[in-house]
């Protein structure tokens, strides 16, 4: 992860003309400049390791992906989104419309970057930036990402307990009141989630979910700069339904 676009393009540069690599790049995926449907914008190297001294591990792909800080804060906040909510949004699986935020506020972050917009959304940046904002205010995309912040510190205090690896979450996004219970029968964690699901069903403002400690530490792990990426993130949806990148 670089500073910007820009840097990420002389790193390619470094990687592929500069390095004297061993290893064989086999596949070059551009897709900062080829973004995917689903908004995700990264370059992707694919090379097959190779040794002289012990060819144990030879041909096995190694993948080096490059991105700017802010495409890196959209993949932390999808990744987020995805924990959450209990949907692989990452693989483009999920709620419709979170899927067409995340595609959305990627084209808005390449209008920011100077890069192509995502296939599939309004070319005209006014368009954009008018959808994005009905998705963000019907999502309630603010105060859930600085819910679900403030849930990964709650939680991560409360994993100090070994015999404690799931936690039942209910957040009210109205209220902004977040409730954690920490179990270590995941058989009553299981039947508890099920009971407030039902009880919570017909409230869209509510959101319950059941999380394994095993995957906030991976979520952490994946992505150790998770705060200041979300912080990044939301300032710049905030920046973005402003109109703060129509005429960058």
């Amino acid at each position: 992860m670089v500073s910007n676009v820009e840097c990420v393009t002389e790193l390619l540069h470094y990687y592929r003309d500069t390095t004297q690599m061993k290893h064989k790049l086999v596949r070059e995926d551009f897709y900062i400049w080829e973004p995917k449907d689903s908004g995700y914008r990264s370059v992707h190297l694919v090379y097959a390791f190779n040794s002289d001294k012990k060819d144990t591990y030879n041909d096995l792909k190694i993948e080096i992906q490059l991105r700017s800080q802010l495409q890196h804060a959209w993949a932390t906040a999808v990744e987020t989104v995805g924990t959450f909510s209990q949907q692989a949004l990452k693989s483009s699986l999920g709620e419709e419309g979170w899927l067409r935020f995340f595609a959305l506020m990627s084209s808005a972050l390449a209008l920011r970057e100077g890069t192509p917009l995502v296939p599939g959304t309004p070319t005209d940046p006014e368009d954009l930036i008018d959808e994005l904002r009905d998705h963000a205010s019907q999502l309630q995309v603010i105060d859930r990402l600085s819910a679900y912040g403030a849930a990964l510190q709650h939680v991560e205090e409360q994993m100090k307990p070994r015999a404690k690896h799931t936690f039942l979450l209910e957040l009210n996004v109205n209220e902004r009141v977040l409730r954690v219970n920490p179990y270590a029968d995941a058989s009553k964690a299981a039947r508890d989630y099920s009971v407030a699901e039902r009880r919570t069903e017909s409230d869209p403002a509510i959101d319950v979910v059941l999380v394994s400690a095993d995957s906030i530490a991976s979520l952490k792990r994946a992505y150790p700069n998770y705060f200041l990426d979300t912080t990044a993130f939301l300032e710049s949806v905030e920046e973005a339904i402003q109109g703060a990148y129509v005429y960058v």
